[in-house]
Parts: structure tokens; sequence; C-alpha cells
């Protein structure tokens, strides 16, 4: 049984991001696995909420497990300090607890800026002289590369590209949620070595492992009847009778393609579109449906809590998640897709790109991205040409495979890679 902290850095709750959750499951897995303090440091709600990423409701959010403390260190300084402020405050905790004499491992989620803050913390906490027994984990996702590490590759900025991968293979353990991930990784590191004469491809190559992201399984798995159901009564729905997307609403998901092609489709005709989820493109979606002439059929649902997410997904007849590559982002796991699959509702129906093929494998219906046409011809397969029994034997193949992204053994796995460089020493 492993003893001492387990610090996790993130944008954690109420930021609608895959990754937050993944956050929780890792905090949860590491209170079952013997950590006697887990904290998540995070960012405070009033700069999550000036930032303009998607939120859930406050009130919505299912509270951590007792020994799980969530810090949001105040910024640092005054108005003269224009920005860093709030990166400051993290800073400044995590140096405090890295120097305390506790056994630490820290996971940091997202290079920039949570690596960056870590490796950062990490230097200052050494050169205070102080005892410092802490070993890292950096979990690079895709918005790290496409975001930043590619941006800055392709805007000439060597720096800011240098800052990022510096600090990532600083770390003891560099995680990537799907080979594709590092794939990118590696080749825009390669096109900075081409440019600069750097050597961080090779680095990347030799020690970036996949880690797939952390999924509470159960909560999904052992959902019942009676709850989903009732769940379901309170939205006015009933199971097997609508399609659902649930997921951030950004340009990226595809929504788009999903409303174009529900339009088209003889599903239409039969089963209302739910779409469940919030984000930058809300607004233009409402309006989007609106122009299809299928509005009508269309509920949306922007207040889905953390408990309604797995009955809405188990009463689903299909999912949807079209998502497609962009320059700001592409899909390089797939979370909600797992999520849905272990829900057991419906055929889940998505694109092969990015890292979903990882997610799904062989148990998803694939259509081209940006093609409502065949999205159309999609649902009205799932919908109107398979019987029950067809539709059961795709949700039991798809729950069999998710449950390999289990959070247990994807915590023990990351362990089992701490351990391998360097384990963690009992207090004395």
């Amino acid at each position: 049984m492993t003893t001492g902290r387990l610090v996790i850095v993130v944008r954690a709750d109420p930021v609608i991001c895959g990754h937050s959750g993944e956050a929780r499951n890792l905090a949860e897995a590491a209170l079952l696995r013997g950590f006697d303090d887990v904290r998540i440091v995070t960012w405070p709600i009033e700069r999550l909420q000036e930032s303009g990423l998607p939120l859930k409701p406050l009130d919505e959010i299912s509270p951590y497990s007792e020994g799980i403390v969530v810090e949001r260190p105040e910024p640092v300084g005054d108005y003269k300090v224009p920005d860093g402020r709030y990166l400051a405050g993290i800073v400044g905790r995590l140096v405090e607890l890295f120097t305390d004499g506790v056994p630490t491992l820290c996971l940091s989620l997202y290079l920039s800026p949570h690596t960056v803050a870590v490796s950062e913390a990490l230097r200052i906490a050494e050169g205070t002289g102080l005892p410092v027994n802490v070993r890292t984990i950096a979990e690079a996702v895709g918005s790290d590369i496409t975001n930043v590490v590619r941006s800055a590759v392709a805007e000439g900025r060597f720096g800011a590209a240098a800052q990022v991968l510096s600090a990532y293979l600083s770390s003891d353990v560099c995680a990537a949620v799907s080979q594709y991930t590092k794939t990118m990784i590696v080749e825009s590191a390669a096109e900075l070595d081409l440019l600069h004469g750097t050597g961080y491809a090779r680095r990347c190559r030799e020690r970036v492992r996949v880690s797939y992201p952390a999924i509470d399984t159960a909560a999904y798995t052992s959902l019942s009847v009676a709850r989903r159901d009732s769940a379901l009564a309170r939205r006015g729905l009933r199971a097997g009778g609508y399609v659902l997307f649930l997921s951030r609403l950004g340009r990226a998901k595809g929504v788009e393609d999903l409303i174009d092609g529900y339009g088209r489709s003889q599903t239409r005709h039969r089963i209302p579109l739910v779409i469940c989820g919030n984000g930058p493109e809300r607004d233009e979606l409402h309006a989007w449906a609106e122009r299809t002439g299928a509005a009508d059929r269309i509920m949306f649902l922007h207040d889905v809590s953390d408990a309604e997410k797995p009955a809405l997904m188990a009463g689903s007849l299909a999912y949807v998640l079209p998502s497609k590559p962009r320059p700001e982002f592409t899909e390089t796991f797939g979370i909600a897709l797992v999520e849905q699959m272990l829900a057991g509702g419906g055929p889940v129906i998505t694109c092969d790109t990015g890292g979903i093929r990882e997610a799904v494998g062989d148990a998803a219906i694939f259509v081209p991205p940006s093609d409502p046409g065949a999205i159309a011809a999609a649902l009205d397969r799932v919908v109107i040409g398979m019987d029950a029994p067809e539709r059961a034997a795709w949700s039991a193949r798809a729950r069999q495979h998710a449950l390999q992204f289990d959070r247990m053994s994807i915590f023990d796995n990351l362990l089992v890679q701490v351990d391998a460089v360097t384990p963690l020493r009992a207090a004395s």
C-alpha cells in the first residue's frame, strides 16, 4: 500500500472537460490505494468564470470524497501585475507543499500552464535548501500540442515551444493520453528541431509513454434501471426514445454536422435529438437548428449534472459525436465516447479522427468527418434498420472494450511507471 501525498494540478471542476473528470478519478483512485493526503490544486472560481471556459452550474457539481482537498490559491499581487497573478498563487502553494517534508507525487494535466508551473515550483523548492521528496508525472493532452506547441512552431516562437517541451521533459514520467497524442508531440518536436537544431524529438520519442484517461467505470455500469428512468422522466424523456449528443459545444465536435444530418434523416420523424453540453458555440447552435427546420425536434440541455450524465447516456437509442480535426483542436482520445460505451445506451456513431479509434476500437459505427449525409444514413441504420437484439449486441461489445479504461488500472500503471524511475521514499 502506498503512503504519502498526491497533488494533481489541473483545470478542475466546474470546467467542462474530460480531463477535469479524469483528475477526480485519479484522486479517488489514490485514496483507494492508500495515499494519506490527496489534493487537487486548481484555479479560483472567479478566474475560471472570467476565462470564457465552458463551466457546469456550480450547484450541480458532485462532491469529492472525504479525504480529497481542492485548493484554489488566491492570486499574488494587485493590478500592477497584469498577468501571472493566479499562476504565482499556484506556484507558491506548490512550493509550500513540496518543502514540508511529505513524500509527494505530483501529477499535472495540461502542459501549459500546469506542467510549467510544477517545473518552476520544483526548481524553487530545491533552491530553498529544505528537504524535497517529490516525483512528477506530466500528462500531455491534445490541446497542449494543437493549441500551444504547434501554434508556437508555426508562428516562429521558438521560446514558447521550448518552454513547454522542456518543462514536459523535466518530469520524471512523461505521459500522453493516446498514441495519437504521442505522435503529434514527436512530430511537433521534430519540426522545432529542424528549425533550430534542438534535440527534443528524440527525447520525446524515447520518454513519452501512453497513459489513457482514467474513467470511473462503475458510475456508468452500476446505474439501475429505476434511477435511469427517474432521471429521464425529470427531463420528459424515456429510455430508447432519443438520439444523444453529450460533450462540449465547440466547433471541432461537429455538432452542426449532426444537426444537419439529423434534419436529413428519417430518424427525425421517429425520435428527437437531445444535445447536452455547454461551450463557445452554444448560441450559434440554437440558431443553426432553427435554420434546418428541425428545431422543434431538437432539445438543448445546458445544465446537465455529473450525476445525471450516466442516465442520459444509458437511455439513448444512439449516441453521436462527429468530431473533426481543426487547427485549434483535434480529438486525441474521446472520454465522452468511452463513458457512453460504459453506460450501455445504443450504438455509438463517430468519426475515425485523431485518437478516437484508440478509445472505441471496433465497437462504434464510423462516418467521415464533416459529412451530414453519412450521419443521416448511420442514424437511420441504427434507429430504423436495427432491431433491439442487434443494438444490444453493439452495446455489449462497446462496454467490454471500454472497461479497460477503469481508473484503478490506469492509476496503478502510472504508479508502476513512477516506481521504475525512483520510488517515493517514506517520510523519515
